[in-house]
């Protein structure tokens, strides 16, 4: 997320101190860890800034205005005809226009958070229409959602993401159906 400003001096010190505290994940080696230097930082690159690996079944496709489908085994034959019909009605809903990328990511996790807590089995996440292409600037939360379900502590209790019924807002939102609780 590029801001259109420099950091200070005094913040790239900072960014520095908490950049050295960070282990790479497991799996990954830390020589592929882009190095922590002034030039480095978005605001001062004119190169491309490298982006934290997501979960394959996650991908920023909405900017296409697809979304990368889920695992096939997550929903079967009956639940996607339901969703495809708009027989299936939201247990809850988000509304995630007029946020911030960050209080739309954090609202989003709230609500996972929530959902999941209450059992809630279709959450419906209203996000806005995917932007035109001659329109800059716009879209950015439905840009980023799928990363952020991806990389989501909550993201193994996501079944599959797909397209809301246009009773429930069509392309400017979608669902989120949500796994069951195992055991009881």
């Amino acid at each position: 997320m590029r801001s259109g400003r420099h950091l200070s001096a005094e913040e790239r010190a900072l960014w520095a101190r908490v950049a050295a505290t960070v282990k790479p994940l497991e799996g990954r080696s830390a020589e592929a860890a882009a190095p922590v230097t002034p030039s480095s930082f978005p605001g001062e690159s004119r190169g491309p800034v490298a982006r934290p690996p997501v979960d394959p079944g996650f991908r920023r496709g909405a900017t296409q205005g697809k979304l990368s489908p889920p695992p096939a085994d997550t929903l079967d034959g009956g639940w996607d005809r339901r969703l495809r019909r708009g027989a299936v009605s939201p247990d809850r809903t988000i509304d995630l226009h007029g946020h911030t990328l960050t209080s739309a990511h954090s609202a989003l996790e709230h609500a996972l958070a929530r959902a999941i807590a209450d059992d809630v089995r279709v959450l419906l996440v209203v996000t806005g229409k995917p932007p035109k292409p001659e329109t800059k600037g716009r879209g950015l939360i439905r840009a980023n959602i799928g990363d952020w379900l991806g990389t989501s502590g909550y993201r193994d209790r996501i079944a599959a993401v797909r397209h809301a019924h246009p009773r429930h807002g069509g392309t400017g939102a979608l669902y989120l159906i949500l796994r069951r609780k195992r055991g009881g």
